[in-house]
C-alpha cells in the first residue's frame, strides 16, 4: 500500500509539515484542489443553521440561513463525497435545535439531525450508524439559563420543560468497496475514568482480545455517556470580544473515538471546519495524518499554535476555565428556547 500525500494547495496562510497541513480560507474554494478519492476519514461539526455566526464573512457557512445555507453545506457535501475513499466513514456532529416563540413562533424543537441526514444521503452517501452523547442537564441549564431545564418552571407549569439537547455523532459511508480495511484491535479508551485493563490486550488481530473486546462494548453503545465534556482543545485565546457568539469545540473523546473507530495509523483525517484545530490535532496524536480549512484569521492562529503544543498543555478544562460570555445568554433565548 503506497502512503498517500497530503494535498499541496494555495491558501490565505498555511501551515503544512509531513504529520498534518491546515489551510486558511474558503473550504469552497480550498476542497476543489483536494485529489478525489484521497481522503481516509473525516469529521468535523458544522454551523448549526441559524444559531451562531461565528464570523462578519459572507462566506461563512453559519452567515447563510435557509435554503442558503443547504445550497452552501450540500455543496461541500458532494465535494466530501469526491475527495473521500470509497467504502470510507465521515462523522458529523449535529444537535436538535430548539424553537423560539421570537424566530418561529413557538416553544418547540427542531429536527436538525434529521436535516443533516437527508442533506448527506441525498448527496449520495449511506447513512451508516449514529451515537448519542449525553448531557449533564445541570451543566446545560447553569450555561443557557433555559426555562425548560429549570425546576421551578417545572413545579410552574411543565408543559414548557423539556430535556437537555443530546449531541449526535451521525456517520455516512461513501458507496463503494474499502480498497484498504481498518483493521486490527482496539488499543486504547477514551472516556471518563480509568476503562478496561490494559493487560488483557493479547494481540491486533485477536478476536477473544478482551482488552479490546470491553472497549468496543462501551464504544457500541447507541448512547455514549463517558464522554468528558470539558476535555476540550485550549481555545480560550482565540475567542474575540467582537464575535457574535462563542467558540464551541468538539469534544476530544468524541473526536478521538471516531478516529480510533474509523481509520487507520497513517490515514489521512479531514475537517472542511477546523476551527481551533481540534480534530487535525487529534489525528495526529494518534498517529494519523490531518488537514482541514478554517476561513477565520483568528481561529486558524489558534489553530496553528495548537498544533506546535504538547498535549498536556494543549488540553483544559475549558468550561471551569472559562464563565459562559454575555452573549450566551442572549443567545440562550433562541438556543433553549427560554419563555
Amino acid at each position: 500500500m503506497t502512503a498517500r500525500k497530503l494535498p499541496a494547495i494555495k491558501a490565505v496562510d498555511q501551515d503544512v509539515t509531513d504529520r498534518y497541513a491546515i489551510y486558511q480560507g474558503d473550504a469552497c474554494e480550498l476542497i476543489r484542489a483536494v485529489p478525489g478519492d484521497s481522503v481516509h476519514f473525516g469529521v468535523h461539526s458544522p454551523p448549526f443553521e441559524g444559531l451562531y455566526k461565528f464570523s462578519g464573512s459572507d462566506r461563512d457557512l453559519s452567515n447563510s440561513e435557509g435554503d442558503a445555507f443547504w445550497r452552501h453545506y450540500q455543496f461541500l457535501i458532494s465535494e466530501i463525497l469526491r475527495i473521500t475513499m470509497p467504502g470510507r466513514i465521515h462523522a458529523v456532529h449535529v444537535m436538535q435545535l430548539p424553537t423560539s416563540k421570537r424566530r418561529d413562533g413557538f416553544i418547540g424543537m427542531r429536527d436538525f439531525r434529521g436535516e443533516v441526514i437527508r442533506a448527506w444521503q441525498d448527496a449520495g452517501w449511506h447513512f451508516h450508524s449514529e451515537v448519542c452523547i449525553w448531557k449533564d442537564a445541570v451543566v446545560a441549564q447553569a450555561r443557557s439559563k433555559s426555562h425548560r431545564l429549570n425546576h421551578k418552571q417545572l413545579v410552574k407549569d411543565s408543559t414548557i420543560s423539556g430535556q437537555a439537547l443530546a449531541d449526535y455523532i451521525v456517520a455516512f459511508r461513501k458507496p463503494g468497496e474499502n480498497p484498504e480495511p481498518v483493521a486490527g484491535a482496539l488499543r486504547r479508551y477514551v472516556g471518563e475514568g480509568d476503562g478496561p485493563d490494559f493487560a488483557k490486550f493479547t494481540t491486533d488481530g485477536d478476536s477473544r482480545n478482551w482488552f479490546s473486546i470491553e472497549v468496543w462494548q462501551r464504544y457500541a453503545s447507541p448512547v455514549w455517556m463517558d464522554i468528558r465534556q470539558s476535555r476540550t482543545l485550549q481555545y480560550l485565546t482565540a475567542r474575540d470580544g467582537h464575535d457574535e457568539a462563542h467558540i464551541s469545540p468538539l469534544q476530544l473523546d468524541v473526536i478521538e473515538r471516531c478516529i480510533d473507530l474509523w481509520s487507520n495509523p497513517g490515514d489521512i483525517v479531514f475537517t472542511p471546519f477546523l476551527g481551533i484545530g481540534s480534530e487535525v490535532w487529534a489525528a495526529c496524536q494518534a498517529g494519523r495524518r490531518g488537514f482541514g480549512f478554517e476561513l477565520k484569521d483568528k481561529y486558524f492562529r489558534q489553530a496553528k499554535t495548537n498544533m506546535r503544543r504538547d498535549p498536556a498543555e494543549a488540553t483544559s478544562d475549558a468550561l471551569a476555565a472559562l464563565a459562559a460570555p454575555e452573549r450566551d445568554a442572549e443567545a440562550s433565548e433562541d438556543l433553549e428556547a427560554v419563555s
